[in-house]
């Protein structure tokens, strides 16, 4: 397997996470998104789209993070059989990627790689509300449950991604113990790999 990613990046990260805890060997290929390489005619021959990640099984291209670990995670404990867990799980997965990468994960990107403007701060502001509405949301949840689905899947490697660099997009988790909490008990699974 080779997976195209960005060590930076929490959805190249899910990915990477995944694979370390299956113990599943994968060559990885660092994309330079900021010099423009996900937009050369060769990467957009693997992903029209030009994003990462991208995961190349023997020559079969999946991209999008979420689409990965379902794929990676079929037949594990990762993604159960049961019906009904299996539904929260993707749940909890669309939530991320509608309800809280489109908030955090930008707003990390723009005060990580846009300079100071007042652009920068108008889309800074625009993205505060929808972010911490989701920080709340799994806060409750957390508040009552270990992880997001009985025990932890792929719903927690989706939702940690960006969550526990929430800080570096100015959502500091403070005040929030029920995912710190989260957080380090996802730390401690076994074959856990940090970001970077």
């Amino acid at each position: 397997m080779k997976l195209y990613s960005v060590s930076y990046s929490g959805n190249s990260y899910k990915v990477r996470l995944l694979l370390g805890h299956l113990g599943i060997p994968c060559e990885i290929i660092e994309v330079d998104i900021l010099h423009g390489e996900s937009r050369t005619a060769e990467f957009l021959k693997i992903n029209p789209n030009g994003r990462t990640p991208v995961l190349d099984d023997d020559g079969f291209l999946l991209a999008e993070s979420n689409a990965i670990l379902a794929y990676l995670a079929r037949g594990t404990n990762y993604l159960p059989d049961d019906r009904r867990a299996f539904g929260i799980i993707f749940q909890w997965m669309f939530f991320e990627q509608y309800s809280h990468e489109p908030f955090i994960a930008t707003s990390r990107f723009w005060l990580q790689h846009k300079p100071d403007s007042a652009e920068r701060e108008a889309v800074l502001a625009s993205k505060r509300g929808g972010g911490w509405a989701a920080l709340r949301i799994m806060e409750n949840h957390l508040a009552k449950n270990d992880f997001f689905v009985r025990d932890y899947t792929i719903a927690d490697i989706a939702l940690l991604a960006y969550t526990h660099v929430a800080h570096e997009g100015g959502f500091p988790l403070d005040d929030l113990p029920a995912i710190k909490t989260w957080i380090e008990r996802v730390k401690a699974q076994p074959g856990y790999l940090p970001m970077i």
